[in-house]
């Protein structure tokens, strides 16, 4: 998956990007224009609301709550109507003004595991900006014919030099720098300059068992292929996708825990079509429309719903039935000051360049 949550965050809009502007403000007044990740370009997943409706979503896509906002900044007021954004990010479009409040007794909120709504993040004021669509882990993705479920089942594996040469890192320091700090005992919430020695000492074990530090395509290449037989910020969202073709391909949700990622969608204030917004969001939100999305052919991830369509094999590669314990065990993404944030990204880059 070129995984938006996933990769993302740091980067500006294309030039390709900003030459699409004048394509989409000039599109229709009954079309919906429709800033997402690229899970939401899926035909399986527009083609029935288009046929149910009439109402034609044009989409763009981005990776990172910074590229999206880029486009926006460039964009003029009225030309987009809907976003997808990280959970954790529906603040900084809230205190930009981008976001108009959803109407949230119109939509299925009580459907949603509770751990994933995250009103923290997307309420303000008593009202919701943000409904969470879908979401998932980042934890140890594994070919269970490979190695030992025992040790899945632990972060103890993030430095177990059984499987040396046989592991590949996700390279995006949030996550797996809150693995390392869950598997020392310590909250994501809570991280401070203090921790980093010991998340550094973490680090520098598991880049010393590793054969590869890498992207998410690679990342689910490498497990696709045998070239890493683990993969330490993995998840649903690279093994599900493909399970069908490999069945050996797993994730586990250690005892200590794992990440959590989520991803929202939010209505623009300055919508020229608010109606057929909040009409394609309570698609998205329904139990058909869940089931398309968890199941993209961009990416798989964990429907936001419980009462998501899936069928049987479905909920068994996304270990459905097993999400009300998983949640209990994930923690969220480090959500450190500026100033740490820049520590963290510090000492992840001097471990990539070996330092």
């Amino acid at each position: 998956m070129t995984i938006n949550r996933l990769t993302r965050r740091l980067f500006g809009a294309s030039v390709a990007a900003m030459a699409l502007m004048g394509s989409y403000a000039a599109a229709s007044a009954a079309d919906l224009n429709a800033l997402v990740w690229c899970d939401h370009s899926d035909p399986n997943l527009l083609k029935p609301f288009e046929d149910a409706t009439g109402i034609k979503v044009n989409v763009k896509e981005f990776e990172g709550t910074g590229a999206g906002l880029a486009i926006v900044e460039q964009s003029q007021p009225g030309d987009w109507d809907v976003m997808v954004i990280d959970t954790v990010d529906v603040r900084r479009g809230v205190e930009r003004n981008l976001f108009d409040a959803l109407p949230e007794d119109q939509l299925p909120v009580a459907e949603i595991f509770p751990e994933v709504l995250m009103d923290q993040h997307s309420k303000f004021d008593g009202k919701r900006y943000g409904i969470t669509e879908k979401f998932g882990y980042n934890t140890i993705g594994f070919n269970k014919s490979k190695v030992e479920a025992a040790d899945m089942e632990t972060l103890g594996v993030l430095t177990n030099d059984k499987y040396k040469g046989r592991i590949a890192i996700y390279d995006y320091y949030l996550p797996v720098m809150g693995l390392a700090a869950m598997a020392i005992g310590k909250k994501t919430s809570e991280l401070t300059e203090a921790d980093l020695p010991a998340i550094k000492e973490v680090l520098q074990k598991m880049k010393a068992n590793a054969k590869a530090l890498t992207d998410v395509v690679a990342s689910q290449t490498a497990l696709a292929t045998g070239e890493a037989d683990i993969l330490i910020g993995g998840g649903e969202w690279v093994t599900a996708g493909i399970a069908k073709e490999n069945p050996d391909l797993d994730f586990s949700i250690p005892k200590e825990g794992a990440v959590l990622w989520s991803q929202s969608l939010a209505m623009f204030k300055d919508s020229k079509n608010k109606d057929n917004a909040l009409k394609f969001i309570q698609y998205i939100m329904s139990p058909e429309g869940q089931a398309r999305l968890a199941t993209s052919s961009c990416y798989w991830g964990m429907p936001a719903s419980k009462a998501a369509a899936l069928d049987a094999d479905q909920k068994k590669i996304l270990r459905f039935d097993e999400q009300p314990e998983f949640l209990k065990r994930a923690q969220g993404y480090p959500a450190p000051s500026e100033d740490l944030d820049k520590k963290m990204q510090d000492l992840w880059t001097a471990m990539i360049q070996g330092q």
